[in-house]
């Protein structure tokens, strides 16, 4: 029997070690299914990173927002919930693909405000409360430094290329998934 649990333990940690092994490798690129987050690096028309900064790794996030139509909107999203990527943003970049975006995260609802400082890029953003309901969107210019508070509290903000809520048919009240 001392045999039987000795072998069964040996199997547990082989399968642990295996599975933390897995982990490390190759990281995907693209999350596969909605919900799946993935990790990969800062895209090539970031800022350049010097080698005081190391290149940051982003996860990527697909979700799917319904739309008043009830039609599900897909959407890749990179993942900023460091204090560093929040503040970093979307700055820089030169052009963000279709159908992808930047989620905030933050730790709970609160006023949100966000300004387009160094951003080159025009955007809109959505505030988002904590079920995943929209509960604001607005337009934002590149390199305009105005603020754009969310007109509720909100624990996500969502940042897409300008045009792209309209042209989906999301509005306020529509959810994310």
């Amino acid at each position: 029997m001392r045999t039987l649990i000795t072998t069964v333990i040996v199997l547990l940690a082989l399968a642990a070690l295996l599975l933390i092994i897995d982990r490390g490798r190759g990281e995907r690129s693209v999350a596969e299914a909605p919900g799946e987050v993935a990790t990969e690096s800062a895209p090539e028309n970031t800022t350049p990173q010097t080698a005081t900064q190391p290149q940051q790794k982003t996860k990527t996030f697909a979700l799917y927002i319904i739309n008043s139509a009830g039609e599900r909107v897909p959407l890749l999203v990179e993942l900023a919930e460091t204090e560093r990527q929040k503040q970093r943003g979307l700055m820089g970049r030169t052009e963000l693909g279709e159908n992808r975006g930047m989620l905030f995260v933050y730790d709970r609802e609160q006023q949100l405000s966000f300004w387009m400082r160094d951003t080159l890029i025009p955007l809109s953003i959505a505030y988002i409360d904590a079920s995943g309901t929209i509960v604001d969107i607005q337009d934002m210019e590149p390199l305009d430094e105005t603020s754009h508070p969310s007109a509720a509290p909100a624990k996500y903000a969502l940042e897409v290329n300008q045009g792209f809520f309209e042209a989906h048919g999301i509005q306020v009240g529509d959810r994310l998934y």
